[in-house]
């Protein structure tokens, strides 16, 4: 498995319209995206503005190409996402998953 990571920020007074836009548009589109494994939107307040980092789990290299063409290590920033942030990465970062929820084993000692 492989996380997609990508950060931004945006001004207080436009982070929940970012937020709107990611949850409404954007993560239920990657769900029909063969080889999608979920996502997470996650951020906080850095003095005034809201950072965010939005976490994608993907199969392997080539779910990810599905969404973002053959560029995967170059963002995927839709013009309603560009209008509400300040700042944003243009590129993201891949890690290979190797120990998640799911693949850990219980302790039984």
């Amino acid at each position: 498995m492989i996380l997609r990571m990508w950060m931004a920020r945006a001004s207080i007074e436009k982070a929940d319209q970012y937020v709107t836009h990611v949850t409404a548009k954007v993560f239920p589109s990657l769900r029909e995206i063969e080889g999608h494994c979920g996502a997470y939107l996650l951020r906080r307040k850095l003095d005034d503005e809201i950072e965010f980092v939005v976490l994608t789990l993907w199969e392997d290299m080539e779910s990810i190409a599905r969404f973002t063409g053959q560029d995967t290590d170059k963002a995927v920033i839709e013009p309603e996402a560009k209008s509400a942030l300040r700042h944003f990465d243009e590129g993201v970062s891949h890690f290979e998953v190797v120990q998640s929820p799911e693949t850990a084993s219980p302790s039984h000692e």
